[in-house]
């Protein structure tokens, strides 16, 4: 099938610059993402690239060259389905919070109603991408919902799994180590391929069955948390021991059969895949009876878990065992640099944990808002949301957060945070000074010359 017009299903973090850079490397093709949002669509719309609904190096440039030419960004969702050749699915599939499978299972809800919206609105044949991170055998559900529509309309589903980093998308995008491209039907797989095609090498994009393509992400995003829980458990040892994380994180990584990335120890891993992911693989195997596999995988999660609490811990127990009204300043509140994502981020653990122990808290986010820090907090349904806005503020500055505070908690690797004024940020902060940098980004001896009592992990 010759596709010149795609349509995509959401516009969040994955559609919007997966589409940008379709449509940029693919001007004959007409790309609409749609989305129930009317303010995010019209942030997507805004023709100040800076308020563009996701932060990503790279997207604004991408979607200011392409938008109105090829790409577009609407809420008329059965026109664009209507019109196009192919429709990506890119819906969030969050963790279940209700029902058989709370806390571990994918919630596939919005996923259904988009093919049950594809079916309703469909008069000529498409082609249905998976592009959503998605349990194994969705792909079936999603068959059988088209299939089942009493008219003449052919479906092919295709599964193309994104794995992309948060931070670095646009160039992961970009320069792919592979493009996944699962299903039945060769030639839908291959009218994906083409338009992959159009600038990744053809030895990248790797054609599978459709269950494969679905698994494969889901053990990707399974192997990299797991690199980062089992350097996090050697950085606990290590904190025993006087060995340095780093030192030893650098001596193995140096292995050629281990490779030094994802091996850098910090308060832990957040985002909206890891976690989600691994809980997801976890109730997949429980369903099939694999207890022992689901113990090994559920085991990288309870160890996350445990470095966010014994961050949170060792600042309470250094603080004289109270934080009770004091300021603690936190540097960071997105997952990781080069983000405004806060999905599942450490800074949210941490700061409950300590709000549990009647903290102040005072945070600098260069790409975080407020609004979403309150947000983050009153999903937890800890206290109310009165609670949290008065004991947590955002900040306009990194030294008004720090100003008079007790401690510094560096919870986000922003670079721009290395190059703060240190000596400023010491004199106006409460004696002893404190820092607990939960990334490991600062020089020790430098900050323990300037007076700082200087906390790391894993050293």
């Amino acid at each position: 099938m010759k596709i010149t017009k795609i349509c995509c299903i959401g516009a969040g973090y994955v559609g919007g610059p997966t589409m940008a850079v379709i449509a940029n490397k693919n001007p004959h093709i007409k790309v609409t993402i749609v989305d129930i949002n009317q303010a995010r669509i019209d942030a997507w719309n805004d023709p100040d690239a800076s308020n563009l609904p996701i932060y990503e190096p790279g997207l604004a440039e991408i979607v200011e060259e392409t938008r109105g030419k090829n790409l577009f960004f609407s809420t008329e969702i059965d026109k664009a389905i209507d019109e196009s050749e192919m429709i990506f699915i890119s819906v969030n599939t969050p963790t279940k919070t209700y029902g058989k499978g709370k806390g571990m299972a994918a919630d596939l809800k919005y996923v259904e109603l988009c093919a049950r919206n594809i079916a309703d609105v469909a008069t000529t044949d498409k082609i249905i991408v998976e592009k959503s991170t998605l349990p194994v055998r969705t792909a079936q559900a999603i068959k059988s919902i088209l299939d089942n529509t009493g008219s003449d309309v052919k479906f092919d589903i295709l599964s193309n799994p994104e794995f992309l980093a948060e931070g670095t998308a646009i160039q992961d995008l970009l320069n792919p180590d592979r493009v996944l491209i699962g299903g039945e039907s060769e030639d839908a797989i291959e009218s994906l391929a083409s338009i992959y095609g159009s600038w990744v090498p053809e030895h990248q994009i790797l054609k599978t069955n459709v269950w494969s393509s679905e698994l494969s992400k889901l053990t990707a995003n399974a192997f990299l948390a797991q690199r980062i829980s089992s350097i996090n458990a050697i950085s606990e040892l290590c904190e025993k021991t006087e060995a340095n994380v780093d030192e030893v994180a650098k001596a193995i990584g140096m292995d050629s059969r281990i490779g030094p990335k994802f091996l850098k120890s910090s308060v832990g891993f957040g985002g909206s895949c890891f976690q989600k992911d691994i809980l997801n693989l976890v109730y997949i195997a429980r369903s099939y009876n694999l207890h022992a596999v689901a113990d090994y995988w559920e085991q990288v999660i309870i160890l996350n878990d445990h470095q966010k609490r014994r961050f949170a811990d060792h600042l309470i127990s250094t603080l004289y065992n109270t934080v009770s009204g004091k300021k603690i300043g936190f540097l960071g509140w997105a997952f990781k640099k080069d983000t405004n994502d806060t999905r599942e981020s450490a800074a949210i653990y941490v700061a409950d944990h300590l709000l549990n122990e009647q903290a102040n808290i005072a945070v600098y986010d260069p790409k975080v808002s407020n609004e979403k820090m309150q947000s983050d907090l009153n999903h937890l349904n800890t206290r109310t949301e009165e609670e949290n806005s008065k004991l947590v503020q955002a900040t306009k500055t990194p030294y008004e957060a720090l100003k008079g505070a007790h401690a510094v908690a560096i919870m986000t690797e922003w670079d721009e945070f290395k190059t703060y004024d240190w000596k400023k940020i010491y004199s106006e902060m409460k004696k002893p000074a404190f820092i607990f940098d939960g990334r490991n980004i600062l020089d020790k001896s430098e900050m323990e010359n300037m007076g700082f009592e200087y906390s790391s992990i894993g050293q």
